[in-house]
């Protein structure tokens, strides 16, 4: 009896001591797609975002960082996204006109923006937030705005008019408004996923290309290109973007740290993107295998001129209400 009685209260104790025993859950995974590489301001700010999410959650989270399209290429990415494959993105502005919000090709309009500055008041401002609040019915969460740089052409031969681009295939990422653009210059719009660009140019698949710096130097297309010409006509950014469901289903305390990380990134990413322009540029020209040219006023006038009417002629595809919207925040003048 008293062995019994031992041996139960043993038992007790071991399974008390059992219960007492904090169970350590597993680390929450994020897989992070993007399809540049590291040392871009994008890839850049990723890693920073993945450190500082990390940090913050004391290891409850673990951000998986996969560059240079290893998991997805740009038109696979935002399906996987969609059925959980992977949890957070940074896709181009213009993925979204795909997915069915054709509101984000405003971005992707020709000289709307003259400047980081008015940029700024779209990205970090209400109009930007109302656009990122329509993707959460597609499933997509909207948490921040990356900046890549304004956008310069590339040939194999000179460039200082919009005439010197008549005829050249150029690579453009899927768009409505940058086929639109390209034919308002005349030009030859080929849609290419950015993994294949450089062997695109190297075989002469396309002529040229339109690119922010740092896309240009990381991707070494200097040693396919003759020419480049600083025209800043267009701007490429990013939308730092999660699964909706999965998103929603955080913890909220983790939630909240994530969201804190994601501040942070975005202002180290913003700033890679200026820093890293300007460094850029001057190792492009380092490299004595790409002539750059700088475009007087006039000579940007030109290109100007040329590409306004694009505004207009797209403005029924997204939205004339949007495009209004830019317009008053920036003071824009046509």
């Amino acid at each position: 009896m008293f062995q019994s009685v031992t041996k139960a209260l043993m038992a007790l104790t071991i399974s008390a001591a059992m219960l007492a025993t904090p169970v350590f859950a597993e680390p929450i995974s994020i897989k992070f797609s993007h399809v540049v590489a590291v040392d871009t301001p994008k890839g850049q700010a990723a890693e920073f975002f993945k450190k500082r999410a990390e940090e913050l959650t004391q290891g409850k989270v673990k951000i998986e960082v996969y560059p240079n399209s290893q998991l997805y290429k740009d038109k696979e990415e935002m399906e996987a996204l969609q059925l959980g494959a992977v949890q957070m993105l940074a896709p181009s502005l213009a993925k979204f006109g795909p997915l069915g919000v054709k509101d984000f090709e405003v971005f992707d309009l020709p000289y709307i923006f003259n400047n980081d500055v008015d940029l700024h008041k779209i990205t970090q401002g209400p109009v930007g937030q109302q656009l990122l609040d329509k993707l959460e019915p597609k499933g997509v969460k909207g948490l921040a705005y990356w900046d890549n740089g304004f956008k310069s052409f590339s040939a194999n031969t000179p460039i200082k008019t919009p005439a010197d681009l008549k005829g050249k295939k150029l690579r453009i990422q899927s768009s409505k408004v940058l086929e639109a653009q390209m034919q308002a210059l005349k030009a030859i719009p080929q849609t290419l996923a950015f993994s294949e660009v450089y062997q695109a140019l190297q075989t002469g698949v396309v002529d040229g290309t339109e690119n922010p710096i740092s896309n240009f130097y990381t991707q070494k297309m200097q040693e396919v290109q003759k020419y480049m010409a600083i025209t800043d006509h267009g701007y490429l950014g990013y939308a730092v973007i999660v699964n909706k469901k999965f998103w929603d289903g955080l913890p909220a305390d983790i939630r909240t740290q994530l969201e804190i990380a994601m501040k942070e990134a975005t202002v180290y990413a913003n700033h890679m993107a200026n820093e890293k322009s300007i460094k850029d540029l001057e190792a492009v020209k380092a490299t004595g295998k790409t002539e750059v040219t700088v475009l007087t006023p006039e000579e940007r006038e030109a290109f100007r001129t040329v590409l306004i009417p694009v505004h207009e002629k797209m403005a029924d595809r997204i939205g004339k209400d949007t495009i209004e919207a830019v317009y008053k925040a920036i003071n824009f003048k046509k």
